[in-house]
């Protein structure tokens, strides 16, 4: 039995999407090195996937890392169109680049714009003008997880990308260096 926690999360209101892709713009400039220095989608860790032409907009956002692909075999249709199930996923995977910085290739996850001091709600959230994105917290019970922080995915992702032998030769190679 889990116990009861506050968890936050974003609603999605698919009517509302006009595709502006605020959103995107936001969380890139939040999480630009240094903060708001640069606006870069690439690096946005919410994602709007457009059928411009049905007029059909979906903002997806980045949830866990995945050593593998998956199956993928679920198609969605939706106003007479198909979809694979990978359009609307949020897991970094080795299937496609959505999702992964794209210098270093590692795992972007959204992290809900954490912050000191905290965001009143996500960036994203605040940049949707036509509500299509609304941040709740509600009381849920939640089976309790041990969760990797980010260097821990990061690092994951670099050995499962170059493997454990390449990886702890860099690292050496760099502790000498600053030695």
């Amino acid at each position: 039995m889990g116990e009861k926690k506050i968890v936050r999360r974003i609603r999605v209101n698919l009517d509302k999407c006009n595709g502006c892709r605020a959103c995107e713009m936001a969380c890139s400039a939040f999480h630009a090195k240094p903060k708001y220095s640069s606006i870069n989608p690439a690096r946005s860790r919410i994602r709007v996937v457009t059928d411009e032409i049905n007029d059909e907009y979906v903002p997806i956002r980045a949830t866990d890392y995945s050593k593998a692909a998956c199956d993928g075999r679920r198609v969605y249709t939706v106003n007479g169109k198909e979809y694979s199930e990978c359009s609307f996923c949020g897991t970094v995977c080795p299937a496609r680049n959505l999702f992964k910085e794209p210098d270093s290739g590692l795992p972007l996850k959204c992290d809900m714009c954490e912050d000191d001091p905290p965001q009143k709600e996500p960036l994203c959230v605040q940049a949707c003008s036509l509500d299509a994105l609304t941040y709740e917290e509600v009381e849920e019970v939640v089976e309790e997880q041990v969760k990797a922080d980010e260097l821990e995915i990061g690092l994951k992702s670099l050995v499962d990308k170059y493997g454990v032998k390449k990886i702890a030769e860099s690292f050496a190679r760099i502790s000498q260096k600053s030695l």
